[in-house]
């Protein structure tokens, strides 16, 4: 294998001795038939290069050509440029690690050749090490390589590989350990699986749930108990729904401040709810006669986006101190005994926001005007039914919240299993060691005596 400078006039003893980590630098406690040894005396790394983007092409001519850790994700190489001539090769059953950037993606390649750019480096196994066995061992490591790589510009070198401590098993054990990390976790991604699919399943149960309640199936047992009928939904128009529309003035930038009033802009509005994401908030020192005065938010208004992103819906629940909107929100307040909450979900439900959507302008914009939100049609039940949908909706997205946190957790947990699984199987705690095996340090020593060093 080659490792940079040749170690001249050394005894078979002493090239061995030279590998091996000594028991006092050694991180932890192994099985007695393994041994530590230093990465580097047992791969050759290959650091890549970057070519000329002249050189490369999209048209699947030439051999394929990594950029960095964007083109890897789960053990899968996303092929987005071939090369014609090839500087630095990575070849079949390389394991590829991105060194730069996103440090620590790890890829076992399936493609005979890959050309390989400066984000990654390529380490080759030998007769003492499975490729197999490798992925997973450098997998294990990616976290340390992380925190090696924490700079002003995050990356690793060549030396923070070669020189890592790793443990090495005998041959046999090496598939052993294989076959028990890709069994468990084999179960693990399909529970995995199971769990995803009902993640991504959270946004279609909601928009059902929403669509029930705006088209009466949500309380039809509600108004059967208090004898009310379906008829008793009536049209509404803006005029009825609303006191007030309109949308935040212009030119705001010169008011901004580090501890002003709180100022809303399309980042604290999202789809699929009606809460405000204040998380990332500007503040405005607005004068007491500056035209923006008449966007002052009051409790219970209803912001709309109207430019680009449309139809996202943002509901005022308190009001602690003057706040206000910029151009790209409507400010709709509603009238007399209309819920606030009630239209507001309303609007973000598929038959509120379809109807927003079909109010959109321009060709190449998309917005709303005014008059568009001043246009908008509701069926509205009585007042009493508004409360009865809004106590079933909190108690049933709620609900869903929660289940969709609990999801979110699991699948949390599965990764820190899958990271404890590897950590055991290389402390040999996985119960696949076989202690009457001959140790991998005579295994070590045979290929290092044959090593052209």
């Amino acid at each position: 294998m080659a490792r940079g400078r040749k170690k001249e006039n050394l005894t078979p003893e002493e090239l061995l001795q030279a590998a091996l980590v000594p028991e006092s630098e050694q991180p932890y406690k192994i099985p007695e038939n393994w041994c530590w040894v230093k990465f580097g005396q047992i791969i050759d790394l290959i650091s890549g290069r970057d070519a000329k983007s002249t050189d490369c092409n999209s048209l699947g001519i030439g051999i394929p050509y990594i950029l960095g850790a964007s083109n890897l994700e789960n053990n899968v190489f996303t092929i987005e440029r071939w090369i014609e001539q090839p500087q630095v090769i990575s070849l079949k059953n390389d394991i590829l690690l991105s060194v730069k950037g996103t440090i620590g993606k790890v890829y076992l390649q399936k493609e005979e050749k890959i050309n390989i750019s400066r984000q990654i480096m390529s380490i080759r196994t030998g007769p003492t090490l499975f490729p197999q066995f490798t992925y997973w061992l450098v997998s294990n490591l990616s976290d340390s390589f992380r925190e090696a790589g924490n700079g002003l510009i995050p990356g690793i070198s060549r030396e923070d590989i070669l020189q890592k401590e790793v443990p090495l098993p005998p041959a046999s054990e090496q598939q052993r350990i294989v076959d028990r990390i890709e069994s468990l976790f084999a179960r693990l991604d399909e529970a995995k699986q199971k769990v995803q699919d009902a993640l991504d399943s959270f946004e279609t149960r909601k928009a059902a749930i929403l669509h029930k309640a705006f088209t009466g199936e949500l309380t039809a047992r509600w108004r059967k108990e208090h004898g009310v009928g379906i008829e008793s939904w009536k049209e509404k128009t803006s005029t009825q729904l609303f006191e007030y529309v309109t949308s935040g003035s212009r030119g705001w930038a010169k008011y901004y401040s580090q501890d002003g009033d709180p100022f809303i802009r399309m980042g604290n509005l999202d789809h699929g709810t009606i809460e405000l994401d204040l998380t990332d908030i500007q503040y405005v020192s607005l004068p007491s006669k500056a035209e923006g005065q008449r966007t002052k938010l009051q409790k219970n208004d209803i912001l709309i986006s109207i430019t680009a992103d449309i139809g996202m819906i943002g509901l005022v629940r308190q009001v602690e101190k003057d706040s206000y909107i910029n151009q790209h929100i409507a400010l709709a307040r509603p009238a007399g005994d209309n819920n606030a909450e009630f239209i507001a979900w309303y609007l973000v439900s598929d038959v509120g926001l379809q109807q927003l959507q079909n109010k959109q302008r321009g060709a190449t914009k998309i917005g709303l005007a005014l008059d568009d939100i001043r246009s908008l049609k509701l069926l509205m039940p009585i007042p009493c039914e508004q409360t009865e949908i809004v106590r079933i909706l909190d108690d049933l997205l709620a609900k869903e919240q929660q289940a969709k946190e609990a999801a979110e957790k699991v699948l949390e947990q599965i990764d820190l299993i899958k990271k404890s699984i590897l950590a055991r199987a290389f402390r040999g705690e996985l119960g696949t060691n076989d202690p009457s095996e001959e140790s991998a340090v005579e295994l070590l020593r045979q290929v290092l005596s044959t090593s052209d060093r």
